[in-house]
C-alpha cells in the first residue's frame, strides 16, 4: 500500500464557473484556471500520482498545452487512473478538503462523491469530501481563491 498528498489553488473570478469535485456549484465566482480549474480534482489528481512516485499534475497535463485548455477535470483523473493502473496500482480510498467561504458545499458533497468515485471506478464510500472555512483568514477568507488537499491510499492491484 502507498500514500500520496495533493494540494491545488486557484483565484477565484467573477462571471466564471465553478467546478469542484466534478460537479458545476452554482456561484457567481468561478476559478481563473486554464483547465475548468477544478482544485478538488487536480489536488486529488496529484495525492494520486504521488503515491506511485509519477511526478504531478504539470507534469502530465501541463497548463502551456492547448490540448488542456478549458478541459473537463474528470477527463485529467480518468487519465490519472490510467497511469495508477498502468504502475500496477488501484485505487482504495481518498480524502478531500476543500476550503473556500462560499458558496456553502454541502448540499452538493454527495453528487461530488459519486461523480468522483464514478470515474475513478470505486465505490461512494471509498471518497470522502469534506468542506471548511478559513473564518474569514487569508486569501480564501477574502474570497480571493479556493484551495483543495487530497489524501490517497493505493493498493497493488491483484491479478
Amino acid at each position: 500500500m502507498r500514500v500520496g498528498f495533493g494540494y491545488d489553488v486557484h483565484a477565484l473570478g467573477e462571471g466564471l464557473k465553478l467546478f469542484l469535485g466534478g460537479v458545476e456549484i452554482p456561484s457567481e465566482v468561478g476559478c481563473i484556471a486554464h483547465s475548468d480549474g477544478d482544485v478538488a480534482i487536480h489536488a486529488l489528481c496529484d495525492a494520486l500520482l504521488g503515491s506511485v512516485a509519477a511526478g504531478d499534475i504539470g507534469k502530465h497535463f501541463p497548463d502551456t498545452s492547448s490540448e488542456f485548455k478549458g478541459i473537463d477535470s474528470k477527463i485529467l483523473l480518468e487519465r490519472t487512473i490510467d497511469i495508477l493502473h498502468k504502475e500496477g496500482y488501484k485505487v482504495v480510498n481518498v480524502d478531500i478538503t476543500i476550503a473556500l467561504e462560499r458558496p456553502k458545499l454541502r448540499p452538493y458533497i454527495d453528487t461530488m462523491r459519486s461523480t468522483l468515485a464514478a470515474t475513478m471506478g470505486i465505490n461512494d464510500e471509498a471518497v470522502s469530501i469534506k468542506a471548511t472555512t478559513t473564518e474569514k483568514l487569508g486569501f480564501t477568507g477574502r474570497s480571493e481563491g479556493i484551495a483543495a488537499y487530497a489524501v490517497a491510499l493505493v493498493d497493488e492491484l491483484s491479478f
